[in-house]
């Protein structure tokens, strides 16, 4: 979920002041549902992430869509096992990836009735307003985009990806993650949210909640556990003024803990149970972000899967497995006026 290392502070700064305007915003909009059945989503970015599988790999930065074969080992046994237990795992993918000349792996997930959604051709952010803020490939290669404006770079980016999905899957996205997610989401961008509308998405998942940085190799003690579960309340459904529905994204993330955090895998699994649990005590929704990249090198086993699975199982009367768009179906109407 990275951006343009030379830009990082800048966008620190940005998503900083977005969180701030956010908070009093939202305090106009409604909450979703807090009683009845939770409702737990597997969700997988597919993208190479630097960092992994050796910590000296930066390459992949230039080639987010590039999925490699361990990548693919990755999300097809997480499916599988999704699967097995009578769910579904939500995959957004790149639009670069279907370049590849086999994508019957993951044709044969979506046959499956795993959802695929939108994360753009390359990996851009988004929210960018110079080309160099888009992607480290622009940087690297500026005539790709010599000309265009950063709209259009991105709205292509999703068009394109949209195009790649249709053609080589046969299916329609099943939504829009960012690349990178913001603690307010779009909340400040209603210009973005008018592209995605416009090119046909219903909801979008942008926001990451605000939550204790993970020290990198420290172990998270209960005061940072508790404050990660406190945060999972700013991870519930909600609707912008505009219609478009924002599902976001559980903290924390594989990367967070394993990029950022260099936490153990003990460590992230005990997190996240924490998470999950104190989110099927209220009957809210929960989002598990993982990045097979980064999940097939760190949790091969796929422990984290197994645990999520079985604590669902274990509370079958109050949650259930589900994809993203039952996840969006959650969020209420913001309040008019």
């Amino acid at each position: 979920m990275s951006h343009p290392q030379p830009h990082r502070r800048a966008l620190l700064a940005t998503l900083a002041a977005g969180a701030s305007g956010f908070a009093a915003w939202q305090s106009g909009l409604e909450s979703p549902a807090k009683s009845g059945m939770a409702r737990i989503a597997i969700s997988l970015d597919l993208e190479m992430s630097r960092n992994f599988p050796r910590w000296e790999d930066t390459h992949w930065d230039y080639e987010k869509g590039n999925l490699d074969e361990t990548s693919k080992r990755c999300t097809t046994a997480v499916c599988d096992m999704v699967r097995s237990a009578g769910g579904v795992a939500h995959l957004f993918v790149l639009g670069r990836m279907f370049e590849q000349a086999d994508v019957d792996w993951l044709l044969r997930l979506v046959r499956q009735g795993h959802p695929v959604g939108n994360h753009t051709y390359d990996h851009v952010n988004i929210t960018g307003r110079r080309l160099e803020e888009l992607q480290y490939r622009f940087n690297r290669a500026p005539w790709l985009v010599e000309g265009k404006t950063p709209e259009q770079v991105i709205r292509d980016n999703i068009r394109l990806t949209t195009a790649a999905i249709e053609t080589r899957l046969g299916v329609k996205p099943a939504g829009f993650r960012t690349p990178g997610g913001f603690p307010g989401g779009l909340a400040d961008r209603p210009d973005v949210r008018g592209w995605l509308k416009e090119a046909g998405f219903t909801w979008v998942s942008a926001r990451y909640p605000t939550h204790p940085a993970a020290a990198a190799g420290i172990e998270p003690d209960a005061r940072f556990i508790a404050a990660l579960v406190a945060a999972q309340e700013q991870a519930q459904p909600f609707t912008y003024p505009d219609g478009l529905v924002e599902v976001p994204m559980s903290p924390i993330s594989d990367i967070g803990a394993f990029r950022t955090g260099r936490w153990k895998l003990p460590w992230f699994i005990r997190a996240t149970r924490a998470c999950l649990e104190a989110v099927i005590d209220k009957g809210q929704c929960f989002d598990f972000l993982g990045h097979p990249s980064c999940l097939g090198v760190i949790d091969p086993g796929l422990e984290t899967i197994r645990m999520i699975l079985e604590v669902v199982e274990k509370n079958r009367h109050r949650a259930t497995l589900v994809g993203l768009d039952a996840l969006a179906g959650q969020a209420k109407p913001a309040r008019k006026g």
